[in-house]
C-alpha cells in the first residue's frame, strides 16, 4: 500500500510540473529535449510522455487496416496524417522526417504499432507519398514529438516544438486537445 502511494505522490508530482504548452518554460524545456540525441525505440509498448526524439524505421500501413478501427477508436483513413507509435501517447503530434531525403510531415499519433523491433512508425500511404518512400517500404526516420499530452490532461511541448512556428504549434495543440478531449457518448 505504501508503494502505491509513493508511486501516486511522484506521478502526481511529474504531472503537476507540467508547465502550459505556450509558456516561455515549456519552450525552453522543448530545446533543451530538442538539443537531446534521438534515443532508438523501446522494445514492446511503452508510453513515453517525455517528448524527447526518437530514431528507427518507419513504415506504411498494410492496405488491410483502411477503414479498421484505431487504438484511439477512430477509423484508420489512408488520405489523412496519422501514424501508430509503440511510445508516444495517443494524441500526440509528432514531425517525422526520413533520414534519406530529408522531407519532413507533421502526423497524429492516433493508433498503437508498430510491433516489429527497430521500427518507431507505421505511417498512412499519404504521409509514406509526402516522405517519397512508399516504394520501398521502410526508411529510417526521426520522430521529434511537437505536443504531448500528459496523464494529468496537460500537454507538454516535446523536441519538435523547438522547431515549429508559432502557428504549427497551436495547430499542434489543437490537434492534440481535440484528439484527447472525451468523445459524447449520447448517453445522459
Amino acid at each position: 500500500m505504501f508503494i502505491v502511494g509513493l508511486l501516486a505522490a511522484v506521478a502526481g508530482q511529474a504531472s503537476a510540473a507540467t508547465p502550459p504548452a505556450g509558456s516561455a518554460q515549456s519552450k525552453a524545456e522543448a530545446a533543451r529535449l530538442n538539443a537531446l540525441p534521438a534515443v532508438a525505440p523501446p522494445h514492446g509498448v511503452h508510453v513515453d510522455r517525455s517528448g524527447r526524439g526518437q530514431r528507427g524505421k518507419a513504415s506504411i500501413y498494410a492496405h488491410r487496416f483502411n477503414n479498421k478501427r484505431m487504438a484511439d477508436g477512430r477509423r484508420m483513413n489512408p488520405d489523412a496524417k496519422i501514424a501508430a507509435s509503440k511510445s508516444l501517447p495517443l494524441g500526440s503530434v509528432a514531425r517525422l522526417t526520413n533520414l534519406d531525403n530529408g522531407k519532413s510531415a507533421t502526423v497524429k499519433v492516433q493508433d498503437r504499432g508498430p510491433f516489429v523491433n527497430g521500427r518507431v512508425m507505421d505511417v498512412t500511404p499519404k504521409v509514406a507519398a509526402v516522405l517519397d518512400f512508399r516504394a520501398r517500404g521502410v526508411v529510417p526516420v526521426e520522430v521529434k514529438p511537437i505536443t504531448v499530452p500528459q496523464l494529468d490532461g496537460a500537454i507538454k511541448l516535446g523536441a519538435g516544438a523547438a522547431e515549429a512556428s508559432p502557428r504549427d504549434l497551436r495547430q499542434a495543440k489543437e490537434v492534440t486537445e481535440e484528439l484527447v478531449r472525451p468523445k459524447a457518448t449520447g448517453r445522459p
